[in-house]
């Protein structure tokens, strides 16, 4: 008979073999994530928690909601015909036709205001060359002399004016646009211009407004519940680029308002959210990136968790562990709480706290027990584990929105806010050194908060350029986006 080997003697082979397992897992989960990334469309992904709410609409909700969502926009087509620059073109008769048809009689008469038809056209923007001449005048005992004010200037002696540079910032910010780009349609108007010059403009500009970008920041950092997150930016070198990392942080007002600020830093660390939050209490949503530890320590802000985060890994898992589906239900169920309280007006307010303890809280803890029934099956490394790993350890963070009406459920509010930062930085590449960098956040951070509250940002910019150079700084708050009346020739021209 063959001799039995001890169960020690596999041990090794059954570690090894667990071994493999995970890193084939990992592999697996890597391979499915890079074809998503390289394929695009053509790779299945999940859809989006609006998405899957729609789909759950009954007939009647879908058909009101559909009556409600066809209502908005033509309100909002109502209000941008209103507000269109509107010019009248009349057509008459020419005067082989100025005749009846039947009799054939020329006394013709006007019928009421004619036919009425309204026609978009697009009008080529123009850049205008302004010769400005200023009246002398003289007495004539010879020793008196009197000239009219120059016009105002963003820089003295400047050839330059504020909507020319306002364009300039809003072409790069809002737009996207690369200054080298902008210079090649300047000259095609008419204007000779070079890169460098805009360059020269867009800091101006910076500069000057950098105490207003700098007042948003600190409303923002006073605020009970404030987002934040952060992306990568190259700064350009002599020899090669380095990475430096735009920081945006923004909250919502009692008003509805929002605020948006950005920072620029050379670093990743917990630096920058110390400067620009240290000391304040509140709430702080992020996600689980340590660099905000440090303002989220004891006696300090209490963290938010991200449900959008927690998604985005289970949603990965989904390849290698089909299980991860029963965890992405429950996250769905837990928007569709919201989405309740956003189609019952209670957003915000107290009967939104009750609706989430009855309904939120039995959802986390069923979710919970799955989480930890999950736990053990699945090896750490693996993306089920990492996906398990994280929603359990952010446990608390992720759970904090139940007993606190204001609080969302995800950061994808900052991370909206940093979409344009990512397109930007297609297009523009980098930037060119720190000073630039703080320069671009600043001027970001007013368009943004212009673009949020329905602003157009170049006609603010065009007004507080001027304004803010004689502006007392006790009502600085007056030149803030979300708080500016326009000066009354920037209300005449918009």
């Amino acid at each position: 008979m063959p001799r039995e080997l001890p169960l020690d003697h596999f041990c090794p082979w059954r570690e090894e073999a667990e071994e493999l397992r995970e890193r084939l897992t990992t592999l697996e989960a890597k391979m499915a994530s890079l074809e998503r990334h390289v394929f695009g469309k053509k790779a299945e992904r999940l859809p989006t928690v609006r998405q899957q709410l729609r789909a759950e609409r009954t007939d009647t909700e879908e058909a009101a909601q559909a009556q409600a969502a066809l209502q908005k926009r033509r309100e909002r087509a109502a209000r941008k015909r209103e507000q269109a620059p509107t010019r009248e073109v009349r057509h008459a008769v020419p005067e082989q036709q100025r005749q009846c048809p039947a009799c054939g009689s020329q006394e013709l008469k006007p019928l009421g205001a004619g036919r009425i038809s309204a026609l978009y056209e697009y009008i080529p923007p123009r850049f205008e060359r302004q010769v400005h001449v200023q009246e002398t005048l003289a007495c004539a005992c010879g020793k008196g002399v009197v000239t009219a004010p120059p016009p105002p200037k963003v820089v003295d002696r400047g050839e330059y004016g504020p909507g020319f540079i306002a364009h300039v910032v809003a072409s790069k910010c809002a737009d996207s646009l690369p200054l080298h780009r902008l210079a090649q349609r300047v000259e095609r108007a008419g204007v000779p211009m070079s890169r460098s010059t805009l360059t020269d403009l867009f800091h101006r500009a910076a500069e000057g407004v950098a105490p207003l970008a700098a007042r948003l920041l600190l409303l923002i950092s006073q605020s009970a519940v404030v987002w934040a997150d952060e992306t990568p930016l190259r700064v350009l070198e002599v020899k090669k680029t380095h990475l430096g990392y735009l920081w945006t942080f923004l909250t919502q007002n009692e008003q509805g308002q929002w605020l948006i600020g950005y920072r620029f830093s050379m670093s990743r660390s917990g630096k920058t959210p110390q400067q620009v939050l240290n000391g304040t209490l509140g709430a702080l949503v992020v996600d689980a990136y340590t660099g905000y530890n440090p303002v989220t320590l004891p006696g300090g802000r209490i963290r938010v968790g991200c449900w959008s985060h927690a998604r985005r890994k289970f949603f990965d898992a989904l390849s290698t562990a089909p299980e991860a589906q029963q965890a992405l239900d429950f996250i769905l169920s837990l928007y569709r709480v919201e989405h309740e309280a956003v189609q019952t007006g209670v957003v915000r307010m107290l009967t939104h706290r009750a609706l989430r303890q009855h309904k939120s809280r039995p959802i986390l803890q069923a979710l919970h027990a799955w989480l930890t029934a999950q736990l053990p099956l699945h090896p750490p490394k693996s993306p089920m584990g990492q996906a398990l790993s994280y929603t359990l350890h952010q446990w608390q963070p992720l759970c904090r929105f139940v007993d606190d009406e204001r609080l969302p459920l995800d950061n994808n509010r900052s991370e909206g806010a940093l979409r344009k930062v990512a397109l930007g930085r297609k297009n523009f590449l980098f930037v060119g050194h720190q000073a630039a960098g703080e320069n671009l956040a600043g001027l970001y951070a007013l368009v943004a908060t212009c673009e949020a509250n329905g602003i157009n940002p170049e006609l603010y910019l065009q007004d507080v350029l001027l304004r803010v150079q004689t502006h007392p700084n006790s009502r600085i708050d007056e030149l803030l986006p979300h708080l500016w009346k326009p000066h009354l020739d920037v209300a005449a021209a918009a």
